[in-house]
């Protein structure tokens, strides 16, 4: 092993350490940092160092318990800086500034893309260089600041409800957490052994080469759509094949319709229902093309790049055959509000145990399950939510959409922007954040706003926005609305010139008047 725990290295020392066994697979001995003078048990293993594990163990450290990270990985963080949302936000922000100068290519001051590819392998090394940065800051972080213990660099091994093996060594506690994350779900075997076929976290690892003129994503949900965007914004045709409709998860129609015309006149092509139902390689084993089959018939389609945006399946399956944990269908570990598994004294979090995957919910199941380790009755469901993607832009929303709000309510209001124009002029609006230049010149593209309000109450029951800078906002807008927050309430609020600031400006418009109406 190689004991850092009196090391205290600098961010640039840990940056060196994990480059190295990243680029060189120095992952031989674990790097262990257990402070040698503190004799006492172990309050909780935390199996995974991601955002469950490393809040949790965080949190139970400054209530005063003594925690030990456990993670295969020579960093702290887990999959989101590697391979999940750090990417993820790094290709989105790619996306809205290639749409920008794709829209207004050759006019004031934006270079010609008209006809032009952007390297996508330039985009995806430059994000490799890059990561190393943020690994190191929650090594030095964990260990300097926060006072964690961890053993990085080797997987660990499940023994028993509190027990956990790295290499010969055996570490115990009174109690264990998994924080194991999930994985990308797979083609069926028609694409095993051929090159060119990605997913999230084998795209930024093992890309080697520039992508042709085609990619196609298979897939509905974020993953999928979040990818398509970026590939077609480096000027890919782009084609999005899924068994179901594209972009189910966002609970209304005309936010959904307003996201896919606009995907279309960027050139993406969606193909559903429909699935690849074969592919084929050429003599070095990557992939030509692939052939399609859905209610149009059987469709071949050349290229040289498929990605895979097909969800993800939790890691469960150590876990479930040493400890015995119970299962959900989807291979998701099952918990109660306390984070508590089917086994006494092992708390699962993240991922691991199912949807919403994301990091919002790991942290507080990390800390839900600290607090339950040192005694605390505390309890934690991810319902509710505010949820978000990016296409080329930035989407938000929480609550009901129109049509669920309808089926529910009596007498529904809704309040948006733009407004129907029945003579097809499109309105300069909503117009704030980074759309300035799409209201002034593309008004159409400038995003949509959306608020759906039950008429009798006055209160918000849904709100939807497609533009940029407004998930700050439904952050501190969520919690308002599952409390009852009323348009007389909001309209009362101040606003700044930000994109979710409309919602307070259509809110007053409207509050004035006893019996709401739609606008």
């Amino acid at each position: 092993m190689v004991d850092v725990s009196e090391a205290h290295w600098s961010t640039k020392r840990w940056a060196e350490a994990i480059e190295a066994r990243l680029t060189e697979g120095a992952a031989g001995d674990p790097l262990v940092n257990i402070r040698r003078g503190d004799t006492r048990e172990f309050d909780a293993l935390f199996l995974g160092g991601g955002a469950g594990g490393r809040f949790g163990a965080a949190y139970l450290r400054a209530m005063g318990g003594r925690p030990l990270i456990i993670d295969r990985w020579p960093f702290l963080g887990g999959s989101c800086p590697h391979h999940a949302c750090v990417p993820h936000h790094v290709f989105s922000d790619v996306a809205a500034q290639l749409m920008l100068e794709r829209t207004f290519s050759g006019k004031l001051w934006f270079q010609d893309l008209r006809g032009k590819t952007v390297s996508m392998l330039d985009i995806v090394e430059m994000f490799r260089r890059g990561r190393t940065g943020p690994h190191a800051f929650m090594n030095y972080q964990s260990a300097e600041q926060l006072e964690l213990e961890f053993v990085l660099g080797q997987p660990g091994r499940l023994l028993d409800a509190r027990s956990v093996a790295v290499g010969e060594q055996v570490y115990r506690a009174r109690n264990l957490v998994l924080a194991t994350g999930a994985r990308a779900r797979p083609l069926p075997s028609i694409a095993d052994g051929i090159g060119g076929v990605f997913n999230y976290a084998t795209l930024v690892d093992a890309l080697n080469y520039e992508p042709g003129p085609t990619a196609i994503v298979v897939g509905s949900g974020k993953t999928a759509i979040e990818y398509a965007c970026f590939f077609n914004a480096t000027g890919r045709k782009t084609f999005v094949v899924s068994r179901q409709p594209p972009l189910a998860l966002l609970p209304d129609a005309e936010t959904r319709r307003f996201l896919i015309a606009r995907m279309e006149e960027q050139g993406i092509e969606f193909v559903n229902p429909a699935e690849v139902v074969s592919c084929e390689d050429d003599a070095s084993g990557r992939i030509r093309g692939v052939t399609l089959s859905g209610s149009q018939g059987p469709r071949r389609i050349a290229t040289d790049f498929l990605f895979l945006g097909l969800g993800e399946r939790p890691n469960s399956e150590e876990a479930h055959a040493v400890l015995g944990v119970d299962l959900d269908d989807d291979g998701s570990v099952r918990v109660d509000d306390r984070m508590r598994t089917s086994v006494p004294g092992v708390y699962a979090v993240g991922d691991l145990v199912g949807r919403p995957m994301e990091m919002f919910k790991a942290r507080k199941g990390g800390t839900c399950a600290a607090r339950n380790i040192m005694g605390e009755d505390a309890r934690y469901q991810p319902r509710d939510y505010p949820d978000f993607l990016h296409t080329h832009y930035e989407v938000c929303w929480l609550g009901l959409g129109e049509e669920q709000a309808r089926e529910r309510y009596s007498n529904v209001v809704v309040m948006k922007l733009p407004p129907d124009n029945p003579d097809g002029h499109t309105v300069a609006l909503p117009a704030g954040d980074r759309v300035m230049l799409y209201a002034m010149m593309k008004p159409e593209l400038s995003g949509f706003q959306k608020l759906v309000i039950d008429g009798d109450s006055r209160r918000i029951l849904g709100a939807f926005h497609v533009g940029y800078g407004a998930k700050d906002g439904f952050q501190y807008l969520a919690p308002m609305v599952r409390n009852g927050l009323t348009v007389d309430e909001l309209g009362e609020m101040d606003e700044l010139f930000l994109n979710p600031s409309y919602f307070i400006q259509l809110c007053r418009l409207r509050a004035g008047s006893r019996t709401l109406r739609s606008l």
